[in-house]
């Protein structure tokens, strides 16, 4: 079984990355194959809406580095998916590459139909909760298991390293991936 953790944050070794490969860290103990991508170096247009993946399925006409981290979803028993909070929202490279999923996988086969997952958020100070609502979305209409923790899966900190600092975030954090193992052995 394999889990994928998908970076939205534009710093490549941000507290976003921290909080994943934490998350990462215990799903390998648990004995689970994991992945990382960060989407800091690629390029993922946004969605135009063309329909074009209702007629070629689970494939996306648009050619940028999408593709390759679909192929990565898809092949992955879990997904968990962390961006900072920007403005109030997660990333825009982060929602680029989840709309053009959905859509891919709506039009197509799902690969997502009961995956394992869940969103991890990151903050300075404010909107946590939003962004983890936002990116949860994805998840259940994506008819996705998304387990809980001890709190919703987020933590704070601004500049890269300080969301070590925060002690409750990291235990939810292995929680969450805890349950996340947890969960896949069930379902096996």
């Amino acid at each position: 079984m394999k889990v994928l953790a998908i970076s939205g944050s534009p710093r490549p070794k941000g507290n976003t990355y921290t909080l994943l490969t934490k998350a990462l860290e215990v799903l390998a103990r648990e004995g689970l194959e994991t992945e990382y991508i960060s989407l800091h170096d690629k390029t993922i247009n946004g969605c135009v809406a063309c329909l074009k993946c209702a007629e070629d399925k689970n494939r996306c006409a648009q050619e940028d580095d999408f593709a390759a981290v679909f192929e990565a979803m898809a092949q992955a028993d879990g997904l968990l998916v962390g961006s900072p909070v920007y403005f109030g929202s997660a990333t825009p490279n982060l929602m680029a590459l989840l709309d053009r999923a959905g859509y891919v996988a709506r039009h197509g086969d799902n690969i997502f139909y009961r995956k394992v997952g869940s969103p991890i958020v990151v903050a300075r100070r404010a909107g946590v909760n939003f962004t983890y609502a936002q990116l949860q979305f994805f998840f259940t209409i994506m008819g996705m298991i998304v387990p809980g923790a001890t709190y919703w899966p987020i933590a704070y900190g601004k500049n890269p390293g300080e969301v070590a600092n925060d002690e409750e975030g990291l235990k939810t954090i292995v929680a969450l991936a805890e349950n996340v193992a947890w969960l896949l052995k069930k379902l096996k």
